[in-house]
């Protein structure tokens, strides 16, 4: 059998608890298997601020937890790939994986794609969300530092959350539909003993309304007795509301082609197989009854052994064989503890190639090796060379993003040059001045992306950064410039039209925070337009150093994305946005 170089033995759609254990296995147990995520590796749980019940590990973070799961099967082989999948061909003993990045040929799929929060429906929800009603108090809990707020829901989130919410809230009632809650009484303990939070049983909301400033009212209803209330914090101010009831099976991909049941979850049998052959799910949008990180852990490496089992039948049905993962990071590390052990001196082990290994940085460094070959890669595919204009105010802000460009363009074999504007005036706190009521305010620090104008110098695109692009936004920002630079990011074709279709000036303001996981994908979509048609302008802002403009626009989650069309008013919205809907909200 001769190697097939474009083939997997498994592609695993979803980089959550569940898909990140699948590759493990998989590549432990030497087959090629891809990760593919489109948001942010790890899954729902990293937005979990404390995890306490996974066993062997007594308290993370889930981010935390999560990304040693990924550095595991990254030390085995695995692959992994930011990408969002559009479609499936499941016919066949070769399966077609179709993804934002090109088609994926593989023998087996593992469909890991998680749930997302539900929304309830109750009056004025869809109205105040980002403005007041939430449903991440990772992202969002700081924003209602001081208020009181709701918390909706009975479960294992809402008696989490809860707890977390007191570090910013100053009272948190919770609104149980049932008689108690529906978790385990060890995890709803901490909840019921907080003096800081209140539990109203067998009540429901229905409604919320806003007055100055936030929401200050909610209809609240006893499900026994029918009664309904008016509910107010005790101070009379604004209040928050973070909604946590529950998930709805993010299976849309694969409705029509597996069986689902009425609910949408998939239908499997007690090893993740659904009802097409080859495609395994795993994780919470499965048929079961507990939705657990340690049960979406068993399900992916269950389902991981029976797909070992098909790439093999398959491999030796059609002759062809995926490039199996070797000279791995762990193969190394036991090499070289075995030279140790007989007491030689072991030879410098070469980089790792997982996208997500920490090696140990050198004094003064802020990219660790693996992030720097990361960088190499995309540097290497720039059509074109990149300026970064730096505008900074003299603040320590200003100087971390200074040394920040500064040494990300080191890496990139000049292609990649920074360049410095003159130092705005400041104020006597030290900060640049700017005008808050411009569309796109000049807030300093800022670093714009510009490239070669036709006059032989340079021009801006329409991407920026005003703060510093690290956490979650370093991936966005690298992608930024790959997306302006050329070739880019592919997009579909119906997305590529209407993004050459946009013939007027639009203004894409991006209010984030650095923790929110949510946020850089909403950030890539608007540069990809933006990179796309130089009508567009799309300027990311760090809501944490620029309190004006949360307080114009009431940001109470993020991301925040505020839309003008010329000098029209702005239209104001909220969430995670992909290029599709970006394109929707702008109405290209």
């Amino acid at each position: 059998m001769a190697p097939t170089q474009d083939l997997y033995d498994v592609v695993v759609i979803g980089g959550g608890p569940a898909g990140l254990t699948a590759g493990l296995y998989l590549a432990r147990a030497r087959y090629r298997v891809l990760v593919v995520e489109k948001d942010d590796f790890g899954g729902q749980i990293t937005i979990t601020n404390e995890v306490v019940n996974y066993p062997g590990v007594a308290s993370a973070s889930g981010r935390e937890l999560t990304a040693t799961m990924r550095r595991q099967a990254a030390d085995f082989g695995a692959e992994f790939l930011s990408a969002e999948v559009t479609g499936l061909d499941l016919d066949g003993d070769v399966k077609t994986v179709r993804t934002s990045r090109g088609d994926l040929r593989c023998f087996g799929v593992l469909v890991a794609t998680g749930a997302n929060p539900r929304r309830l429906g109750f009056d004025g929800e869809a109205e105040y969300a980002g403005r007041g009603v939430a449903y991440c108090a990772t992202c969002d809990g700081e924003f209602f530092t001081g208020r009181e707020v709701l918390v909706v829901g009975g479960g294992f989130a809402a008696a989490e959350e809860a707890v977390f919410l007191t570090k910013y809230a100053s009272h948190v009632t919770i609104l149980v539909r049932e008689d108690d809650f529906t978790c385990d009484a060890s995890v709803a303990a901490p909840a019921k003993a907080d003096p800081k939070i209140d539990v109203r049983y067998h009540t429901v909301l229905d409604g919320v309304t806003a007055g100055q400033g936030g929401l200050t009212e909610a209809r609240i209803r006893d499900v026994e007795t029918g009664e309904t209330s008016v509910w107010t914090p005790a101070d009379g101010g604004t209040f928050g509301v973070f909604v946590f009831a529950g998930y709805v099976p993010a299976t849309a991909l694969v409705k029509g082609l597996v069986e689902l049941d009425d609910a949408g979850y998939v239908v499997t049998d007690q090893y993740g197989a659904t009802s097409v052959p080859g495609v395994y799910a795993a994780g919470d949008l499965r048929v079961k009854h507990l939705r657990q990180v340690v049960t979406a852990v068993s399900d992916g490496a269950v389902a991981a052994v029976e797909l070992e089992r098909w790439a093999k039948q398959m491999s030796e049905r059609t002759g062809l064989v995926p490039p199996r993962p070797v000279d791995t990071a762990y193969e190394r590390r036991e090499a070289e503890a075995a030279k140790a052990a007989a007491g030689t001196t072991p030879a410098p082990a070469p980089a790792r190639r997982s996208d997500d290994a920490k090696a140990a940085r050198k004094p003064g460094e802020l990219f660790n090796e693996n992030v720097r070959q990361q960088l190499a890669m995309v540097f290497g595919r720039l059509a074109r060379p990149v300026t970064l204009r730096l505008e900074l105010d003299g603040t320590p802000l200003s100087a971390e993003l200074e040394g920040f460009v500064t040494e990300m363009a080191k890496l990139s074999d000049g292609k990649v040059t920074v360049e410095r504007a003159a130092d705005a005036p400041a104020d006597e706190n030290g900060r640049a001045v700017f005008d808050a009521d411009d569309a796109l305010p000049a807030a300093r620090p800022c670093v714009r992306v510009c490239v070669p104008g036709d006059d032989g110098g340079v021009r801006p695109t329409g991407l920026a950064f005003h703060g510093v692009p690290s956490g979650h936004e370093f991936n966005s920002f690298v992608l930024g410039l790959y997306n302006a630079a050329g070739p880019g990011q592919q997009v579909d074709a119906d997305s590529a039209a209407r993004i050459a279709a946009i013939d007027g000036d639009v203004e894409v303001m991006l209010l984030v925070s650095l923790t929110c996981t949510m946020c850089p994908d909403t950030v890539l979509a608007a540069q990809r337009i933006a990179a796309g048609n130089a009508h567009v302008r799309a300027e990311a802002y760090d809501v944490a150093h620029f309190p004006e403009l949360k307080d114009r626009y009431g940001v109470m989650s993020v991301p925040c994305i505020v839309i003008r069309h010329g000098s029209s008013e702005p239209t104001v919205e909220f969430g995670k946005k992909n290029v599709a809907q970006m394109l929707d909200l702008i109405g290209a």
